[in-house]
């Protein structure tokens, strides 16, 4: 059975182009022209995807995003128009898996849905795996449970969003290790295709403020200027 994807745009030229390069990639593909028929559609169908355009007639991309995320962690993957800043990390913060940039090119979204897709379906190979991991481990003012995917604080659960976690996990795992951030585009969305980077940094300014005592003097996930990121234990 192939690979669902739900592609969710208003602007019929796109959202059909869109669905025939998809096909073409041997996809199956729902489409939806608004917020309301997404949400249907998501629920009628489980896609394994869902590529989401911000901007939306009755019933906004954000707003059905939160939706989603009440009741499924399927990979989203956000549609956004250039320059606009406050939708990319409203999309992020809500708990979007990535975004592109309207226009893009059909190579960067191949890449980004590969790489999304590959994540999704590490779990369970990450769970058989997970008895050799230490139980608790300490980063800065946090505990990592790497195998039960969560950090505490204060012996208490944060909330942690998936993707933010696997990058926190990544560097844990390589400690030490300065990576730029095109290789944590690689290594943890899994992109053979680098684009943007802000990506990166914001899911670093999470897990800055969860993980350090002052994230503005961060001590433990430290930029190396001009490379990128290392974890510090």
């Amino acid at each position: 059975m192939p690979q669902t994807i739900l592609v969710v745009e208003d602007e019929e030229t796109l959202r059909q182009e869109l669905a025939y390069q998809l096909e073409q990639d041997g996809f199956g593909v729902v489409q939806a022209a608004d917020g309301a028929e997404a949400l249907e559609r998501f629920r009628e169908t489980k896609p394994e995807l869902i590529l989401l355009d911000v901007m939306l007639p009755r019933l906004s991309g954000t707003e059905l995003l939160r939706i989603i995320r009440r009741e499924s962690d399927v990979p989203v993957l956000m549609l956004t128009a250039r320059g606009s800043e406050v939708d990319k990390v409203v999309g992020l913060e809500l708990g979007a898996d990535d975004y592109v940039t309207k226009p893009f090119s059909l190579r960067e979204l191949q890449a980004r849905i590969r790489g999304l897709l590959r994540r999704a379906e590490r779990p369970s190979a990450a769970a058989s795996a997970a008895p050799t991991e230490p139980e608790l481990v300490p980063v800065g003012r946090v505990m990592v449970d790497l195998a039960g995917h969560r950090i505490l604080r204060d012996d208490e659960v944060r909330p942690m969003k998936p993707k933010a976690f696997e990058l926190l996990a990544f560097l844990l795992r390589n400690a030490g290790q300065v990576f730029s951030r095109e290789q944590l585009l690689a290594d943890v969305w899994g992109y053979d295709y680098a684009g943007e980077t802000r990506t990166v940094d914001v899911h670093v300014h999470w897990l800055r403020a969860e993980i350090e005592p002052d994230p503005q003097q961060p001590q433990t996930l430290q930029t190396v200027r001009g490379v990128g990121y290392v974890l510090r234990r």
